[in-house]
């Protein structure tokens, strides 16, 4: 079955059954389900907090992968209703970039290009490369994930070469010590 109607047009009632029997569903899909939840006009602001709880009793796994899938709409939906000042929204963030390296780390993957870090979104409505689908670490990426810890890969060949530069001139500079 389908079901026929894009989530951000349900009613609360709606949105409890879909949720109930998603299994039945060919259609249903989790990420769309929680975007609709910020998106949707039609419901107050308790009954998306209602509907944001009952989802994440169903699909609590998947909601906390959002953080590294869709960072953006897992704030959105975790400050929901939330009056923040920027040092909260700094705290927030930031414990969203630790639990990206955990679950990274827990679930043994090495590379990042998840969700909205896998593909193009410079800001411009007309670049021809929105929504094109990247490899890291491409001139095209703007939004890669990285972490203070990871090592730069650019400097790292740069100090090789010049370690191996030094070594094959090793017996030129002890040369012209000598003849000093």
């Amino acid at each position: 079955m389908k079901i026929g109607k894009q989530f951000n047009q349900l009613s609360k009632g709606e949105y409890l059954f879909y949720i109930d029997n998603y299994s039945n569903y060919s259609d249903f899909n989790t990420l769309g389900l929680y975007r609709s939840i910020c998106e949707n006009e039609g419901l107050e602001l308790n009954e998306r907090i209602e509907v944001r709880d009952y989802a994440n009793s169903i699909f609590e796994k998947t909601f906390n992968f959002f953080q590294l899938k869709d960072p953006k709409t897992y704030f959105d939906l975790i400050t929901l209703g939330l009056d923040l000042t920027i040092a909260d929204e700094r705290q927030i963030w930031s414990e969203i970039r630790f639990n990206q390296k955990k679950i990274l780390a827990d679930k043994k993957i090495k590379h990042r290009n998840f969700g909205t870090y896998s593909k193009h979104d410079c800001g411009y409505d007309h670049c021809p490369y929105n929504g094109l689908m990247i490899k890291q670490g491409s001139s095209l990426s703007e939004a890669s994930m990285h972490f203070k810890t990871d090592n730069n890969k650019v400097s790292a060949q740069k100090k090789s070469l010049r370690n191996k530069k030094q070594r094959k001139n090793k017996h030129q500079i002890l040369k012209d010590e000598f003849e000093k």
